[in-house]
């Protein structure tokens, strides 16, 4: 997954609308909402609030996103990273996983050599390094869980 943490709340809620299968009018009809007011609620016109929590988890279950709590967690300086499902998980699962988190500190090794350069990390290369990192970190902390998860006496899961 190579998309960036939205940096507000009404880019958050624009693309968890985009990204609902179906488009602005069935997330829409999906919150019971006319198309008209649930554009009011996204780009908050016409006095209307933004979506609520609720409302934005409950397209983004539907959807597979993880937009607001990603840009919630960044909001703090972390990362947002779901708890494995062990109903979901195989050895060879634990292996893709590992092969991520490599790619993606293969990802931010090769946009350090790249900004190093000519000597100096600006504030652009800065940021991209810091992004990369952030998903390196999470795609880590993910597989390490589902190891664990994997691998924990089923009697302590619960």
């Amino acid at each position: 997954m190579k998309r960036t943490v939205l940096e507000t709340r009404r880019q958050v809620m624009s693309a968890v609308v985009c990204d609902y299968p179906g488009g602005r009018e069935c997330a829409a009809a999906r919150l019971g909402l006319p198309l008209k007011k649930l554009d009011n609620h996204v780009y908050e016109c016409a006095g209307s609030r933004p979506l609520t929590d609720e409302q934005i988890h409950l397209l983004e279950q539907a959807s597979g996103t993880t937009h607001y709590p990603d840009y919630v967690a960044a909001l703090y300086g972390g990362v947002f990273v779901p708890i494995a499902n062990p109903d979901e998980l195989d050895n060879v699962e634990l292996y893709e996983r590992s092969i991520e988190t490599a790619v993606k500190r293969g990802a931010v090794d090769q946009i350090i050599a790249k900004a190093l350069a000519d000597g100096e990390i600006d504030a652009g290369e800065a940021k991209a390094i810091l992004e990369a990192h952030r998903r390196h970190m999470a795609a880590r902390h993910t597989e390490v869980n589902a190891v664990i998860v994997l691998h924990q006496d089923a009697t302590r899961r619960d």
